[in-house]
């Protein structure tokens, strides 16, 4: 897709065995040298484009935090785990890092498949800081959520496109897994209230080989006015390409909810005519805060550092989320922390947020894709993220 990304792949190892958890984790005594942070990013994988970004900006974050004395007074180091493995591998992988690397939180950013069997696996004994967009829901035990959620994310953008373009009926197409699914039941309810009509919805499998050709000529015979898109990585690229080639861009807006720089770097400017996307981060945001953030990623990465998108930003974000959580609660002990969470700010790429519920509340963007840029055409300030988790 991008050989500049190919030549920055990331190795991650991870020790063997799979005895089950048995007793909660607890923080190693102080005279322990420093905190150790387990990380499952998309190194392998549909989703593997985005394991360079979310492993630079994690690594920028814990720099920060060192530098402000981490967490609890204790450094803190990095266990890398793959989010790209299957779910029953990531929950292997998850308690081998909780049991023999005795991590003492996990941050993770990969998809809701193998976001479900890690929580199955840890059980709560450490916190989990799940970063990247998702589709709601999630309020298991010692599990925090800074991710774009389906009232921020999607709900303002439909309504803004069919405010502005008159976009009523709409073609679902996804992955054939839990976010896009999910994600696509709250999108009919959003569709539904403005008096929109859905004509089509299909799901592809994840993985290579998707060429999207016989779908774009469904989506051409039921003529929607706009595709919303829950494809990953690749299968977005893949798709974006087939669609154009058919020359439907010229006539049928699509939505794609997965869409950040690199992914639009892959679909390609000629590809991107009626292309538009709907999250929480673009480099495009103006803003001091943005600008700080970008400035300090390219003074540690330079020229040649991964490309920044929105799901390093949040692997950023999510990282100083989890920091704050420990120093506010002193442990890592799920009572305290949970307790810790409601109202806690942290630091992320755009500002301060708050954490009510184990989520946040965010603005939000709709950009239109301009070749292989974003231009922002919409702003959705403090977006509630419509969750009711305890703490």
């Amino acid at each position: 897709m991008n050989t500049q990304l190919k030549r920055r792949e990331v190795l991650a190892g991870m020790a063997g065995g799979a005895a089950l958890l048995s007793s909660p984790a607890v923080l190693r005594a102080a005279g322990n040298e420093a905190i150790k942070m387990g990380t499952f990013f998309s190194l392998t994988g549909p989703a593997s484009l985005f394991g360079p970004t979310q492993t630079a900006c994690t690594a920028l974050a814990v720099d920060q935090i060192n530098a402000m004395g981490g967490i609890l007074g204790k450094q803190v180091e990095i266990v890398a785990g793959d989010g790209g493995l299957s779910p029953a591998e990531a929950a292997q992988a998850a308690i081998r890092m909780t049991l023999q690397d005795k991590v003492d939180f996990i941050v993770g950013s990969h998809n809701s498949a193998v976001r479900q069997s890690i929580i199955a696996a840890i059980k709560g004994r450490v916190p989990y800081v799940y970063t990247p967009l998702y589709e709601g829901g999630e309020c298991a035990p010692n599990t925090y959520v800074t991710a774009d959620t389906p009232q921020q994310q999607v709900k303002p953008a439909l309504n803004a496109l069919n405010e502005m373009y008159g976009t009523q009926k709409v073609y679902l197409i996804g992955n054939d897994y839990v976010w896009p699914q999910k994600l696509n039941e709250r999108a009919k309810e959003y569709i539904a209230a403005f008096g929109g009509e859905i004509v089509g919805e299909e799901y592809a499998p994840l993985g290579p080989g998707n060429k999207f050709d016989d779908a774009v000529t469904r989506i051409r015979a039921a003529a929607p006015d706009l595709v919303f898109i829950s494809l990953v990585g690749g299968d977005n690229v893949n798709f974006n390409r087939s669609f154009a080639g058919f020359g439907l861009d010229s006539s049928i807006r699509r939505l794609s909810v997965l869409l950040e720089e690199l992914t639009l770097f892959g679909i390609g400017a000629e590809n991107s005519d009626g292309l538009f996307s709907s999250m929480s981060y673009f480099t495009a945001v103006e803003s001091p805060e943005n600008d700080a953030f970008k400035s300090q990623y390219a003074a540690k990465f330079g020229a040649d550092g991964p490309p920044l998108s929105m799901l390093g930003a949040d692997a950023y974000s999510g990282t100083h989320c989890a920091a704050a959580l420990l120093n506010a609660a002193g442990s890592n002990d799920a009572s305290a922390v949970m307790s810790a969470s409601n109202g806690l700010s942290y630091t992320t790429a755009t500002g301060t947020a708050v954490m009510t519920n184990r989520h946040v509340n965010k603005d939000i963007y709709l950009a239109e894709c301009n070749g292989v840029a974003f231009d922002i055409v919409k702003s959705f300030k403090g977006v509630a993220h419509g969750e009711t988790c305890s703490v």
